[in-house]
């Protein structure tokens, strides 16, 4: 990638539209999407590592869950200002657009590109870090702990088999395993069968 200095300026606005979020979808959240992403990316010689880049810094910016936005505006605004053709700002754009699990249930994207990012979003609902997210969105939507555990059968134990690369697939049959093992814990602490 030749312009770094965007990489930090995507960071730099990152942190400034999550500032006050503490639901799993901060700006830790998007820098572990972004590390993931070019782990993957490494594994894809064909992909556009800049796509890949931006679009993996951004793809919470629009997030129907957090913002009141439309058409990507936010991403949008980003890229256009920091110099990005109106073309690379639709191809961006367009692959933020593939990684949405509730937007794009049963649709897999359609470029190297979108597999990548949906793949290292996905990545950071799984393992330690997915049970974490889990229950701190939980407890900023003042959802009881049972709920919490529902999404995990509502989707993170979906997610290992909706990979779509094969480094994807390999990093996320450890964090599925660890998912099942925490169930498992839940379950036998609780009481539950």
């Amino acid at each position: 990638m030749d312009d770094l200095n965007l990489i930090e300026k995507a960071k730099a606005y990152v942190e400034e539209l999550f500032h006050s979020d503490f639901g799993g979808h901060g700006a830790d959240h998007t820098y572990r999407v972004y590390e993931n992403a070019m782990l993957l990316a490494d594994k894809e010689p064909e992909c556009d590592r800049e796509t890949v880049a931006l679009a993996a810094l951004l793809h919470d910016a629009d997030d129907h869950k957090l913002f009141n936005t439309e058409n990507n505006a936010n991403a949008r605004h980003f890229l256009i200002e920091n110099g990005i053709t109106e073309e690379k700002t639709d191809e961006i754009c367009s692959t933020i657009n593939m990684v949405s699990f509730s937007r794009n249930r049963g649709r897999r994207p359609d470029t190297i590109e979108g597999k990548i990012v949906q793949d290292a979003d996905r990545l950071d609902a799984l393992g330690a870090i997915g049970i974490a997210r889990t229950f701190a969105f939980g407890g900023e939507r003042g959802r009881p702990l049972d709920d919490s555990i529902q999404h995990f059968y509502d989707k993170l134990l979906l997610l290992k088999d909706e990979m779509n690369t094969e480094a994807g697939r390999e990093l996320a049959e450890k964090r599925h395993a660890f998912l099942i093992g925490f169930l498992e814990e839940y379950k036998s602490e609780t009481g539950e069968q």
